[in-house]
């Protein structure tokens, strides 16, 4: 089944993003992720505001390839930049509908 990793990046600062890009596309296509939005180009219509500078979402085979994705040792310093550099959320959804 399908999964989604669902992200809200707003660097910091921008030093980590040269290096981590290569290495992100790179490895999320090495565990079968695709990305299927990642820009700036947002707007939230509904809620209690929300700011972030970037939107991502990551189209994954299974919940396993997410993880792994995650657990990388060739991302993790990436993700330690990352984190680091920005104000970050992750969400992984599962690909469902629970309400039909």
């Amino acid at each position: 089944m399908a999964y989604y990793s669902v992200l809200d990046v707003t660097p910091t600062n921008d030093e980590w993003i040269p290096d981590y890009l290569p290495t992100a596309n790179e490895r999320v296509a090495a565990h079968g992720g695709k990305y299927i939005a990642r820009t700036t180009s947002h707007e939230q219509v509904e809620g209690e505001m929300q700011e972030a500078g970037l939107r991502i979402i990551i189209e994954w085979p299974s919940k396993g390839a997410a993880q792994a994705f995650m657990a990388d040792e060739a991302y993790a310093p990436h993700l330690a930049a990352r984190t680091a550099g920005s104000v970050s959320h992750h969400y992984l959804i599962e690909g469902k509908d629970d309400l039909a």
